[in-house]
């Protein structure tokens, strides 16, 4: 595998920062990365810029069907923000570095807390499709991270403590908006798998014999990269089909998106009410 030199990477990511800020001269606190099937909390901004992924230099290009490639500058809960309408994955092809560039280049727009969402599946017994789950630690077997390679002194340190990944500030505000908006709101581990295949009945009991309550393709590589250069953070995940081995049945991509549709406007809710809280 090769990597940018340091020289190579700060070059790309100038001239990305450079090209935002030729458009826009806003500077969001706040980066919402929207998942598979949840981009429509973006109908809720308001929204001032659009950039297309396609215009920016050197950013990757979302190839999953279900998600825009777009960055959307404005306001949400009266909070400056940015979302990524799209985000990219390990299985399409792309690398770590690639993955979370688009974070690394908005950290530089003023950006300091990262709110992240996904689609997954759901392992613990109590969970449904259509429910949603606050993320409160992850289990990474993607085999890689976006810290492997050069490290950049400037961005982060080379070794960053992980033993908070998800802000304990942010998630009991989250907590207290759901109680608060009577939104159920499971709490659990998130285990990021590279896929694209989903898992085995094996492979469902193994990652709940180790800890994890939901399993995805995502999430853990921006986490990782936005608590290296010590931005707060936030995941939800939206539980799209129910992964209990002795009762497994075949997923299609329709029923994914259709149970994305039912947690999303819950996830909106206590997103948009956590931001109003900040």
């Amino acid at each position: 595998m090769t990597f940018d030199s340091l020289e190579t990477f700060r070059r790309k990511r100038k001239e990305a920062i450079d090209y935002i800020r030729s458009v826009t001269d806003l500077q969001p606190e706040y980066l919402l990365i929207l998942g598979t099937g949840l981009g429509q909390l973006a109908d809720e901004m308001d929204t001032e810029v659009e950039i297309p992924y396609d215009d920016l230099p050197h950013f990757p290009v979302s190839t999953v069907e279900s998600h825009h490639g777009k960055l959307l500058f404005g306001t949400l809960g009266g909070k400056s923000v940015v979302a990524m309408q799209g985000r990219f994955h390990y299985y399409e092809g792309y690398t770590m570095q690639q993955i979370v560039f688009p974070l690394r280049v908005l950290r530089a727009t003023g950006t300091s807390s990262l709110i992240v969402s996904n689609a997954c599946g759901g392992m613990n017994s109590n969970y449904r499709k259509g429910d949603i789950m606050l993320i409160r630690d992850h289990i990474n077997l993607l085999g890689d991270n976006p810290l492997i390679g050069p490290n950049d002194d400037e961005l982060g340190p080379r070794f960053p403590d992980m033993s908070e990944p998800y802000t304990e500030r942010l998630v009991e505000i989250a907590q207290t908006v759901a109680l608060e908006e009577a939104i159920r709101m499971h709490e659990g581990i998130y285990a990021a798998v590279a896929g694209p295949m989903l898992e085995t009945r094996a492979e469902y009991r193994y990652l709940r014999l180790i800890g994890a309550d939901a399993v995805g393709m995502s999430t853990v590589p921006e986490v990782i990269a936005a608590i290296h250069m010590g931005m707060e953070v936030l995941g939800i995940s939206a539980i799209t089909d129910e992964c209990f081995p002795d009762a497994l049945e075949p997923v299609r991509i329709e029923d994914v998106l259709e149970a994305a549709a039912i947690a999303e406007p819950k996830m909106t809710r206590v997103i948009v009410r956590l931001l109003e809280k900040l």
